[in-house]
């Protein structure tokens, strides 16, 4: 255990403040003190008093796929090392340099966490830790730690399709990104995410270690210990044939690392039997979006403009279109597909892909007439919003005429809106999508839409700063929780124009020949959801439509989309739920009979899904009123094929794992100098020797210490 101190006497913690132990129990001797601390006067934990926890910080934990291991971790017994604040880059020379007490813990400024700075720290012994603050307001010049063509190597393009379009030749999708997250380094990396607990380090820091004219600080000295050790190594092959061997030999299996993995929510316009495959005669419009993302610390996944924004529009056309009044006379049907893990090389659409090529899935690729994918699509310029297709496939003369038809109907249906749709450029591939993998499988119509023409206009791609604030939400001062669900942004009405006009085109596509203009998207329908997915997931209308069961998703912390590795995450419930409340009908059945539709008459189980949900508030009292939802909301798995098949190796398939660990955790503390410690130790030493030998005399005469005198009046026969 590390122990603090100081020549005036040894140091300890007590709430925030640092205090003199010989201040605090009385005038014994600090060093004798320092042993005996266990039977404090108080009575309290030795490492209560000694550490403060740091409680809201966010890890940077190992992934691996197929070839590599990226992310970060410490030893297996935590990194320690004294606290230094980087605020600007010259700072880093005391760290490199100058420092007369390595290693360092580095508490560093947001706006320096890129790659210069990280290439020098990554490069050093000097350098045991790392905590990250977050910089307000978001770094001016961007920030994505992601890779510049994202999922490169898993799309459709490669060297047998369309080679000039593969690696991003044409298009730098993300230019700004620095591919950090796909670095491994070799020292722990945490996120501060509480601004209250980075003021207690740099206050620590203040008191302690500040260097006094170019001379080092004189001890105690402030610094930090990071927990974070992994237990995976090298490679997805190499972690998962561990697990293998584990599962196979071991009484008690301890498994190192588990694949990404979740699942895809989907539903249709009409019921169709979900245990049955699908005429092969009838076609399907598929609409589709990704519900996660990522950034370089684990489960700090906001996701607003990359994720959020999309699948809100995508919810919000599919409530407009349920509601058209003659939606049950379209001749083709429509899919609505929410995909899973589609940051790490398309998990979830490349699953879905996979079981409609092996007849796992009611759908086969032949039924999808046409895709339309709804991507990045809150940061727009002005009106416009941009039409992508892919360049090979339109060389092909059967497919041509249907994307134009496709590009004409979407065109078409933006008219009169506030939303210019335009086309991009004939020689442009197609941006990092899922319908890249359908692509790859068979020649399907498409379009994906977005808000850029070429390089994302986000800015803050794939990172902690992709919020609310990154796609222009904001609000009045003093409204409570209640009024904020409610309030309608302009980012709600912007985004309720793009699904209104998705809607539209998606009637047309389908057949609908009446008029569209009823067809409309709810702004006050998004703004709720916008809410709900990116400011705070417990609110009244999410408590309202999840089932009693599962109203413990429901946190208090702001809400994030990472894949993860246990499933359904909170995202995908949601998903799920608010998709079934937007498109499904309120049904006249019991609790009892919601639950077991199997044994209710004429509930067609096949058909659709039944959901006994916890409703509102009663306005008079403090219970809920329930009620059953039926509806076509469907999950199919999001696990990789490569896990089914057990290609470990694929190139073929994602095969993204994450690490397994024991613990993480991180904490402060004050370090005596290594010359205390030690006469620390040789005192511990000499007085466990002493009482060793105490103990030993004591033994020896023990007859004549504890004997019983005798009694002199007794007689002995």
């Amino acid at each position: 255990m590390e122990r603090a101190g100081s020549r005036r006497g040894v140091t300890a913690v007590v709430g925030n403040r640092w205090v003199s132990l010989q201040a605090w129990c009385g005038p014994l001797p600090a060093l004798l003190l320092a042993v005996l601390v266990a039977g404090s006067c108080e009575g309290n934990s030795v490492e209560r008093k000694i550490y403060i926890p740091l409680n809201k910080t966010a890890p940077c934990v190992r992934l691996l796929n197929a070839t590599h291991q990226i992310g970060c971790q410490s030893s297996i017994s935590g990194d320690t090392g004294v606290i230094h604040v980087v605020e600007k880059e010259e700072d880093l020379n005391w760290v490199l340099a100058d420092g007369p007490h390595p290693p360092y813990m580095i508490l560093l400024d947001g706006n320096l966490f890129n790659r210069k700075v990280m290439q020098q720290l990554k490069g050093t012994s000097r350098v045991s830790g790392l905590a990250v603050s977050i910089a307000k307001p978001n770094p001016p010049q961007g920030f994505s730690p992601g890779l510049k063509c994202p999922n490169d190597g898993f799309g459709v393009y490669s060297k047998d399709y369309g080679p000039q379009y593969a690696h991003c030749n044409r298009t730098v999708w993300n230019p700004v990104g620095s591919g950090l997250s796909y670095e491994d380094f070799d020292f722990p990396i945490f996120l501060l995410e509480d601004a209250n607990e980075t003021q207690v380090i740099k206050q620590c820091y203040q008191d302690h270690n500040v260097p006094t004219d170019g001379s080092g600080p004189e001890y105690p000295l402030c610094a930090m210990q990071l927990f974070s050790h992994m237990h995976a190594v090298t490679s997805t092959v190499t972690c998962m044939r561990r697990n293998s061997i584990q599962n196979t030999f071991s009484i008690n299996p301890e498994t190192v690392c588990d694949p990404l993995l979740d699942y895809n929510v989907w539903s249709t316009l009409h019921p169709i039997n979900s245990s049955e495959k699908v005429d092969p005669k009838k076609e399907f419009i598929m609409v589709a979006t990704r519900i996660d993302s990522h950034s370089f610390f684990w489960n700090i996944a906001p996701g607003a403009e990359s994720a959020v924004s999309s699948f809100v529009t995508h919810l919000a056309a599919a409530e407009a279109l349920h509601k058209a009044s003659d939606v049950h006379l379209l001749q083709r049907n429509i899919m609505f597909t929410f995909f899973q893990g589609e940051t790490f090389d398309y998990i979830g659409s490349s699953r879905m892909v996979y079981d409609m090529e092996k007849d796992k899935f009611p759908l086969r690729l032949e039924n999808i007439h046409s895709f339309v994918e709804l991507n990045q699509v809150a940061l727009r310029n002005g009106s416009i919003l941009w039409m992508h297709t892919d360049p090979v496939s339109r060389l092909n003369a059967t497919v041509e005429p249907q994307i134009k038809n496709l590009l004409d109907i979407l065109s078409n249906s933006s008219v009169g809106a506030n939303v210019t749709l335009q086309e991009v450029g004939f020689s442009q591939s197609l941006p990092p999508s899922s319908f890249q993998r359908f692509l790859r499988a068979r020649h399907i119509p498409g379009v994906v839409l977005t808000d850029h023409q070429a390089s994302f206009q986000n800015r803050y791609y794939q990172s902690m700063y992709d919020t609310p604030e990154n796609i222009r939400m904001q609000y009045p001062e003093g409204l409570s929780p209640e009024e904020t669900l409610e309030y309608v942004t302009d980012t709600a009405k912007s985004l309720a124009e793009v699904a209104t006009v998705v809607a539209r085109a998606l009637y047309r596509l389908a057949g609908g020949a009446n008029d569209t203009s009823a067809i409309q998207a709810d702004p006050k329908t998004i703004t709720q959801m916008l809410y709900g997915f990116l400011i705070k997931m417990n609110n009244s209308w999410f408590q309202s439509i999840i089932k009693p069961d599962l109203k413990g998703i429901l946190g208090d912390d702001v809400p994030q989309h990472y894949v993860a590795v246990s499933s359904p995450v909170n995202t995908t419930y949601l998903v799920q739920y608010v998709l079934a409340n937007l498109t499904g009908t309120v049904v006249n059945l019991t609790k009892e009979e919601c639950l077991n539709p199997e044994k209710t008459p004429n509930a067609e189980k096949e058909m659709y899904d039944y959901a006994w949900v916890q409703g509102s508030l009663d306005p008079n009292s403090t219970s809920r009123v329930p009620y059953c939802v039926r509806s076509t909301v469907r999950l199919s798995k999001a696990l990789s094929p490569a896990f089914e098949l057990r290609e470990w190796g694929s190139t073929e398939y994602s095969t993204w794992t994450e690490s397994r660990w024991k613990e993480i955790r991180a904490r402060i503390f004050l370090v005596a100098s290594k010359e205390l410690e030690i006469i620390t130790l040789v005192v511990g030493i000499a007085i466990l020797v002493f009482s060793l030998v105490a103990t030993h005399f004591i033994n020896a005469k023990a007859d004549v210490l504890f004997s019983i005198p005798r009694d002199p009046g007794a007689v002995a026969y």
